[in-house]
């Protein structure tokens, strides 16, 4: 691994990129199956990250549309058979693949684009693994679900009564979706909440707006999903989105985001109880055990900078023993100094540019704060140096690690969304289990050991929803993901992630009128 203080420079070929993403950006909102202007003609730019220019504005839905599309999408649940006609929404669910489909070199690069998205990286979780799954398993759910299972026979107050539990669709639902992983959490939204029967209201980040009027445009003309049972509003204005935690004809809200904006929208849904799915903030921890091989392990400490660091399940918590602490701190910072850093359009690039100045300016406040709380920067640190002419105006943060602090710096307890490791030293396994586990979080984390049974007895005692041992994946549209404490409320994909997006309902008749219960 090369020894020079700067991580390696890859040549960029973004403005081609950019511009073809420019040109087929999609800038109207979906209400009611139309394709529309924003009420008032309002609009906002969407920014690319890697340069800083401008690629394009997208229409920024108010109020008004707010209201419209909730009206139409109540509409569309309570009046069309999207609800209770499992076939309909079998083949609309298999246009909309076969279209995504045809679609995917376009998105992308309109997620290299929009989100700064390395290449590389929409090969794995940004696009091609969701593209791949994250409605193909909805749609088996449709067919293997157990919408309704019977009761044995009550007889309570001489009454025999036949019984049986029913599954149906919440009703409509409010999906507020982030930036970093925007096309890859939209569709693991839609996927089960379409598919189980919803209608549902997409509020797209508006710093990453395109994938998502991308997938507008594609169900209004080329599925037969009915007007208003898929809504797509991008808009700048929190007051807009605030809608829909408010609004009574809204019965679900389903969010990824921030723990803080979370907490919100509890706060503002909680004046009529409406449900709430709420995937937040992380701060993952990846436990180095004593009997791991580091030459094994630490090589995927680089996973912290996986899209500039912008994943909250991503391990930023480097755990190592306390007797080979400085070991652990050389080598880490050599694996980040060999992270090839620039243009996301280059195939070779793995740590791109991060969202926006806002955040590149927030994560260098943080390593500021670590090293006025007495932590040492052994690479990185600053923006990233000698980038090409043409991303001088985008926004970079070098992968960084700090060294010298312990589990209660600033740094080691608050979300960075950044390249940005902290190493932080254990005495023993019940210390390190301690250390973990000592977040307000608990989303993700990761153990490396030489025995896999070890790393299992760990993995139990640690609080959080998803754990990798020895670099195992548990991705997928089939795996249940969420967190414990405040990483959220609920689980996305899986078999529970589908349940979610459901209500429950008990009934009873007597028992000598039998027949089955159909829709």
């Amino acid at each position: 691994m090369p020894a020079d203080s700067h991580p390696a420079l890859a040549p960029s070929s973004s403005p081609e990129i950019n511009k073809l993403a420019a040109a087929q950006g999609e800038h109207r909102l979906l209400i009611n199956g139309e394709l529309t202007e924003s009420s008032t003609g309002e609009s906002f730019d969407n920014v690319s990250p890697a340069t800083g220019e401008v690629l394009g504005t997208t229409s920024a839905a108010t109020a008004s549309d707010m209201q419209r599309a909730i009206a139409g999408a109540r509409r569309a649940f309570d009046e069309s058979s999207w609800s209770t006609d499992r076939d309909l929404r079998t083949r609309c669910l298999q246009q909309l693949q076969q279209a995504l489909d045809a679609e995917v070199e376009d998105l992308r690069n309109e997620l290299i684009a929009e989100a700064g998205a390395p290449h590389m990286m929409t090969r794995t979780a940004q696009l091609d693994w969701p593209l791949d799954d994250g409605l193909r398993f909805p749609m088996q759910m449709i067919k293997d679900f157990e919408w309704e299972r019977t009761l044995p026979t009550s007889e309570l107050r001489g009454v025999r009564s036949s019984r049986a539990v029913r599954k149906e669709p919440v009703g409509v639902v409010a999906a507020i979706t982030p930036w970093n992983f925007p096309f890859e959490i939209v569709i693991n939204k839609l996927g089960p909440a379409l598919a189980a029967g919803n209608s549902v209201i997409l509020k797209p980040a508006s710093l990453t707006p395109w994938n998502a009027t991308r997938l507008g445009r594609i169900v209004a003309e080329k599925t037969d999903i009915p007007p208003g049972v898929l809504q797509v509003l991008p808009t700048p204005d929190a007051s807009v989105t605030e809608i829909l935690s408010v609004d009574d004809r809204v019965d679900m809200v389903s969010f990824t985001g921030s723990t803080g904006v979370g907490r919100r929208i509890v706060e503002k849904s909680a004046g009529n109880l409406k449900r709430t799915f709420l995937e937040l903030g992380g701060k993952s921890a990846m436990i180095v055990l004593d009997d791991a091989e580091f030459a094994t392990a630490l090589p995927h400490a680089a996973q912290a900078c996986t899209h500039a660091g912008q994943g909250c399940a991503l391990s930023t918590r480097l755990l190592v023993p306390r007797a080979r602490y400085s070991e652990a701190v050389d080598f880490v910072t050599h694996v980040f100094q060999s992270l090839s850093i620039g243009d996301p359009a280059d195939p070779r690039v793995y740590v791109g540019p991060v969202i926006s100045a806002r955040q590149r300016d927030s994560i260098l406040g943080y390593i500021a704060q670590g090293v006025s709380e007495g932590g040492q920067v052994t690479t990185g640190g600053t923006s990233a140096p000698e980038l090409p002419d043409h991303l001088s105006g985008g926004f970079f943060v070098s992968p960084t690690v700090i060294a010298g602090l312990d589990n209660s710096s600033t740094p080691a307890r608050e979300e960075i969304f950044g390249p940005v490791m902290t190493v932080i030293a254990y005495d023993s396994e019940e210390d390190a289990i301690a250390i973990a586990n000592d977040s307000p979080y608990g989303l993700a984390g990761s153990i490396f050991s030489a025995s896999t049974e070890r790393a299992l007895a760990v993995a139990h005692r640690i609080r959080t929803g998803s754990i990798s041992i020895n670099g195992g994946l548990y991705y997928g549209a089939d795996s249940p993901y969420g967190g414990y404490k405040t990483s959220g409320v609920g689980r996305q994909n899986g078999i529970e992630g589908f349940e979610q997006y459901l209500e429950t309902k008990s009934i009873a008749w007597i028992a000598h009128q039998e027949g089955q219960l159909h829709d």
